[in-house]
């Protein structure tokens, strides 16, 4: 029967790679397939529509509000001029520098990307920030890679991700945000070591002008000619991540606080109610793929911990999964390609459900398969060609995906490592 449950998994990746079917109905499809092949009954306890259908699908809405929130924070940060501010402020203060300049927006990015991720985040960082890269000689494809590689330096501090992580595992935010913080370093130094390498070694280019206005005479008009923001309301990507990470504040109050200060140091309160309404509905619609993603994902992680799915596939991930420390970390690291183009490692895919099985089947511990995931969502959330953010910088910038995936891939195929060897140290 675990034969049959890996057939019919590796008949989903294929569905899903050669794009026969959304990965979202692809993941509920292979769900309710494996429910049966375990002999789930229909109703009932362990069954396939109260257990799978039923409870699995909401069993993510902690998840699915965090990016709803995150979404419309992200609007906010784009509406009130919070983002175009924080990049263009960094674009005057870098000048003609490129690597400077490509550093301040490798900074702005990193914040953005703790706010929210996907091509939102790459949206608010790269609409000026790409144009001002180029402008200043950054090549094309280092300019669209320096967006990613910020928005996956500040992944470890998303918060949707922690909310994400401790639902889906199981683990307490607080064991989540502790392996986050020790990823954070391997993702900001690779991230500086692209900008720095790649902005030298290729040269300077310039092959795409961008014209920026002179400034005025005070600072009132310059801000209402832009659209800057106030300083004091370029924090707003700062506040959500204190109160969750210094203050210890759950995830959904410290992002509901990031949307009112937005929302209070930008606005004036007979403007709030419209533009509350306004990022409101526009953050529904960002969200709406990722919450559907998240329902999927929900059913599948509901299928795979079914007793008869675990019984079946404890043997057959017994005997495959290495329990070395070293050999740990060589086999998940040689394993990094699979998390690209939607492969099965892809933990808003198919790897989702391999994380439940490692766990229900006790193969690794929870915050080991943490390890795992969250490792492997670094690669992909910066290499993958398939990815919204990656396909949204490439064209932008007037290249192509691949050529985006073969520069960045191996710094982050270097975090992943990182995150490889403190799980391997710590809890193997």
């Amino acid at each position: 029967m675990g034969i049959v449950i890996l057939i019919i998994m590796a008949a989903g990746v294929a569905a899903m790679l050669t794009k026969k079917l959304p990965t979202a109905f692809a993941l509920v499809l292979l769900a309710v397939a494996i429910a049966f092949v375990s002999g789930a009954p229909l109703t009932g306890k362990n069954s396939v529509f109260d257990t799978v259908l039923q409870e699995g699908a909401p069993a993510l809405a902690a998840t699915m509000i965090a990016i709803l929130l995150g979404s419309w924070l992200g609007k906010l940060l784009d509406e009130t001029g919070i983002a175009g501010t924080l990049v263009r402020k960094i674009v005057e203060f870098g000048g003609d520098r490129p690597t400077v300049v490509a550093l301040g927006v490798l900074v702005v990015s990193t914040l953005i990307g703790t706010v929210t991720g996907s091509a939102p985040a790459a949206m608010l960082a790269g609409i000026i920030g790409i144009p001002a890269m180029i402008a200043v000689g950054i090549p094309k494809v280092t300019a669209a890679g320096t967006i990613l590689m910020g928005i996956a330096a500040g992944m470890p501090f998303e918060l949707p991700v922690w909310q994400f992580f401790s639902t889906a595992l199981d683990l307490p935010v607080s064991e989540v945000r502790h392996f986050m913080i020790q990823l954070f370093p391997f993702a900001l130094f690779a991230a500086l070591m692209f900008v720095l390498v790649e902005s030298r070694r290729r040269g300077v280019e310039h092959a795409w002008a961008f014209r920026t206005e002179a400034p005025r005479s005070t600072s009132g008009r310059r801000r209402a000619r832009l659209g800057d923001a106030p300083w004091y309301a370029l924090l707003t990507p700062l506040v959500p991540l204190f109160l969750a990470l210094v203050l210890d504040v759950a995830i959904i109050p410290s992002l509901l606080a990031g949307v009112l200060y937005a929302l209070v140091t930008t606005t004036r309160p007979r403007d709030m109610n419209r533009r509350l309404l306004r990022t409101l509905y526009s953050g529904f619609e960002v969200a709406a793929a990722p919450i559907t993603l998240f329902v999927a994902i929900g059913v599948l992680l509901a299928a795979v911990r079914l007793p008869g799915a675990v019984d079946a596939l404890e043997p057959l991930v017994k005997a495959v999964t290495p329990g070395n420390p070293v050999l740990f970390v060589v086999v998940f690291t040689l394993l990094v390609p699979l998390c690209l183009y939607r492969g099965p490692l892809n933990v808003y895919g198919l790897g989702a459900g391999i994380a439940g099985v490692l766990i229900a089947t006790g193969i690794y511990p929870a915050v080991a398969v943490l390890g795992i995931t969250a490792s492997y969502n670094q690669v992909f959330g910066v290499a993958d060609p398939t990815s919204t953010q990656t396909v949204w910088s490439a064209q932008y910038a007037g290249v192509g995906p691949q050529q985006v995936m073969l520069r960045t891939l191996p710094y982050v195929w270097f975090v992943a490592l990182g995150g490889f060897i403190v799980t391997a140290a710590v809890h193997l």
